[in-house]
């Protein structure tokens, strides 16, 4: 874990707008974002061409040039934005690399285990991601919930302190979750 008083200092000297903090923020958050990446990618198909490193950067100039850059209210807020902005770059990647001669038709995905994974599959992220923002509109809590989970990488305990609920409120979202992903995941086939 990253030292929380530091990550909090240079957020609020950045959103007081001093220039030089968003340059000390990123050795300090790296390693971790890049941790987060290399999960995600580490599933990926031998040769593809995003790597950890790269998706980090990516992220980090989207929360520093982005329109919400600058606003984030604790250690907790920056990670969920970053979890965020990554989920979108993989999305986009996954857009990019679907195509109908690529197989770009809708098939049935299934949850293993209970358990949501990013693969390398770029039809069953996109399916993920159009349940989860399905699921967004009906109970955003589980939402944000599970984009912390599958995208930030954060256990359910860890994922309800940076939303500030109960963690058995936390379980109890999960739950939902799972159940209305694999749901929905099901309906698309």
């Amino acid at each position: 874990m990253l030292p929380m008083v530091g990550v909090t200092q240079f957020l609020s000297q950045i959103k007081e707008g001093d220039p030089n903090a968003a340059d000390r923020l990123l050795p300090l958050v790296c390693q971790e974002l890049r941790r987060l990446a290399a999960t995600y990618l580490v599933q990926e198909k031998p040769g593809q061409t995003l790597q950890a490193t790269a998706l980090v950067h990516e992220a980090y100039l989207r929360l520093m040039v982005g329109d919400q850059s600058y606003q984030w209210n604790s250690r907790g807020h920056f990670f969920s934005a970053a979890a965020q902005s990554m989920r979108r770059i993989l999305v986009e990647t996954a857009r990019r690399k679907q195509t109908l001669k690529a197989g770009g038709g809708r098939q049935m995905y299934s949850l293993q285990q209970g358990e949501i994974s990013i693969l390398s599959d770029p039809d069953r992220l996109l399916a993920i991601d159009e349940a989860l923002t399905s699921l967004a509109l009906h109970s955003p809590e589980a939402a944000k919930l599970v984009e912390l989970r599958v995208y930030a990488g954060l256990s359910v305990g860890d994922a309800a302190g940076v939303l500030g609920i109960a963690r058995t409120t936390a379980y109890r979202h999960w739950t939902y979750a799972r159940a209305w992903l694999r749901a929905e995941l099901a309906a698309d086939t």
